[in-house]
């Protein structure tokens, strides 16, 4: 009988999973809550100063999420010699889920936290609000990522070019 291995950045595993500490899924996370956690701040901020409504502002803080959470991690992969499209490709791979489920609850807990999007950036309650909305993320998305890793994918794509 014909016995197969699937092979994952180098490595063999039976039916594409290996064993995941739940320290290397947090790590992942809160590689990725600090750039969500940029992108969301810095689109707050600006978002807040235009004057814009709640929808436009999340919307601006969600997508520079995105682009401070992919930026971190194409700066490791760059630093390791990766060419820029190769780098682009590795961050997309190891951080698009992890980004949309850190996305999806903290922005849910900002909605959900009474005058917490109308409070300004001068309020505590803001802050609060925000502080608590990634703290809940983060506990949420820990899980997904250890799920995601076991299986070879999201941040276990990157760990090909770390030193």
């Amino acid at each position: 009988m014909k016995h197969e291995h699937r092979g994952h950045g180098g490595h063999d595993h039976h039916a594409g999973r290996t064993s995941v500490s739940w320290g290397m899924a947090a790590s992942a996370t809160l590689h990725c809550l600090t750039g969500c956690a940029i992108g969301e701040v810095l689109g707050m901020v600006i978002g807040t100063a235009l004057g814009w409504g709640t929808v436009a502002t999340i919307a601006l803080a969600v997508a520079l999420a995105f682009v401070f959470g992919y930026a971190l991690t194409m700066r490791g992969v760059l630093k390791a010699g990766v060419g820029f499209r190769q780098a682009v490709k590795v961050a997309l791979a190891a951080d698009t889920v992890s980004i949309i489920v850190m996305e999806v609850v903290d922005n849910g807990v900002m909605l959900v936290v009474p005058g917490a999007m109308e409070a300004g950036l001068s309020s505590g309650l803001f802050w609060g609000a925000l502080a608590f909305a990634f703290a809940v993320a983060f506990v949420v998305t820990v899980p997904v990522n250890r799920w995601l890793i076991g299986r070879g994918r999201g941040h276990a794509v990157v760990h090909a070019y770390h030193h």
